[in-house]
């Protein structure tokens, strides 16, 4: 809320002389019973307050949203930093795409709506597996659980650190194979592509690699499109390049002649979308020639579309469909990483200097993003969000606005007639309630504070949180 000084004088010539507007001031520390000013150092000590009690508050957060046999996901990123006395902060590999600047990697623990329920920071060079398995031993030693099903993504399916992080802690675990282990799954046999020209989803066994573990295939026809278009445009613009730099080497005047230099173009382009795999080039001194890998492009091109979903979760426990749908469920802990990033929570850049000053800010980051959650949850009549959630038409085909909340995007208004906002233009118009203070002149007159009346928006809002204005 918003602080304003209104004066109501007794002449406009006693207004002239008193009046100083302070506007723009938060009654945030009135409302706390902190003083106007807070020092850094009262900042800090609050920081390092909450950070002694982060086990006691995941504790409860893992017994309100974890349970027995409940998924588990669990995804990594990193944030840059420009201390570089912290002992977290490294340099390895910004998904941010900050280079030259070192980083700290943290991870998200949430349950199977996305939820953050615990966050930890690692080192800015660490492997995600290696970051996993320190989330293994939170799950049993801190949560007390003992069978969950753990959800990570392609980076933490290492088989060694299945058999040495998961198998012995008694864990269940779903991971998505990467590409070269469904080509290999195609080059042995065990993954047809033809017998998903009528189905989208089939399980598959592979026990030369995969030992009493199950395989649920699927292939997502929209899927297929996209990456076949993303393909022909990677390889058109590889291949007009690389007819650059033939024409470089066959011009008449200052022809690129010099056979590591031409070898050294040529990797420039090649590395530059990732397209080496569909070319073979041919160089020499003064010459060079390049063609098209037809095969290669074929049999990338027969596995568009495709993923594998890997599990030890029992049929009975679980069936196809329902891994399936654990596993795309991770995106939501990656939902919840780009809110921190991108939005105003300021997960990044990290500015602390000290490892516990950085743990607490990545802690005040998690706390704040399911204070957002909620408010999003709670106030979605007033959002574009889709109150119902998202619909699919199978475990593999790409969810869907629901129909009510596409007519509530077309006509920008709920049900109720109430018109709709994105979240952070609401928050905007939520700012705006003031807290007006009055000061008659005159002697024995005490000022007194007054709340402005909320607009209708305003107040449908307030409602929907279960708050009120202070002074109301």
């Amino acid at each position: 809320m918003v602080a304003q000084r209104i004066l109501e004088p007794g002449s406009k010539l006693a207004a002239a002389r008193s009046f100083r507007p302070e506007t723009a001031a938060s009654t945030l520390a009135s409302q706390l019973g902190l003083p106007e000013s807070v020092g850094e150092d009262r900042l800090h000590e609050a920081m390092d307050w909450l950070l002694e009690r982060q086990p006691r508050i995941e504790r409860a957060l893992a017994e309100r949203h974890l349970g027995e046999g409940s998924p588990v996901l669990y995804d990594l990123t990193s944030t840059w930093t420009y201390s570089r006395k912290c002992r977290l902060a490294r340099r390895g590999y910004s998904r941010d795409g900050r280079r030259g600047l070192p980083q700290i990697e943290f991870g998200l623990l949430c349950d199977g709506e996305g939820r953050p329920v615990a966050v930890e920071a690692f080192p800015g060079n660490a492997a995600d597996p290696s970051a996993a398995a320190s989330q293994v031993g939170k799950l049993r030693d801190r949560f007390g659980l003992e069978r969950v099903v753990f959800v990570g993504d392609r980076g933490m399916a290492a088989q060694a650190r299945v058999r040495e992080d998961l198998e012995p802690n008694g864990l269940d675990w779903i991971f998505a194979l990467r590409a070269p282990a469904i080509r290999a799954l195609a080059e042995d046999g065990a993954l047809q592509p033809s017998l998903f020209d009528e189905r989208d989803m089939a399980e598959i066994e592979c026990p030369e690699r995969f030992p009493g573990e199950r395989l649920v295939v699927c292939r997502n026809p929209l899927l297929a499109e996209e990456r076949a278009r993303k393909r022909r445009e990677l390889v058109a613009a590889t291949a007009a390049e690389l007819a650059a730099v033939r024409r470089a080497v066959r011009r008449g005047t200052r022809p690129l002649r010099d056979a590591d230099k031409i070898r050294r173009r040529a990797d420039r382009v090649l590395d530059k979308r990732k397209m080496r795999k569909h070319f073979e080039t041919g160089i020499g001194e003064g010459s060079f020639s390049w063609r098209r890998r037809k095969e290669s492009i074929a049999a990338e091109a027969a596995l568009d579309g495709f993923h594998v979903i890997r599990t030890n979760v029992p049929k009975e426990r679980m069936g196809a469909a329902e891994a399936v749908l654990a596993c795309r469920s991770l995106g939501r802990a990656g939902r919840a990483f780009r809110t921190m990033k991108a939005s105003d929570l300021e997960v990044r850049p990290i500015h602390r200097r000290l490892e516990r000053r950085v743990r607490a800010h990545l802690l005040i980051c998690m706390l704040a993003q399911r204070v957002e959650m909620h408010m999003r949850k709670a106030l979605a009549p007033l959002l574009f969000d889709d109150e119902d959630g998202p619909v699919r038409e199978s475990p593999v085909a790409k969810a869907e606005r629901s129909a009510k909340a596409r007519r509530k995007a077309a006509a920008k208004r709920a049900r109720s007639g109430e018109a709709v906002h994105d979240f952070r233009g609401l928050l905007r118009h939520l700012g705006t309630l003031t807290m007006n203070r009055i000061e008659p002149s005159g002697p024995d007159k005490r000022g007194f504070d007054l709340p402005s009346s909320p607009t209708p928006i305003q107040d449908r809002a307030l409602l929907l949180l279960n708050a009120k204005i202070a002074g109301r």
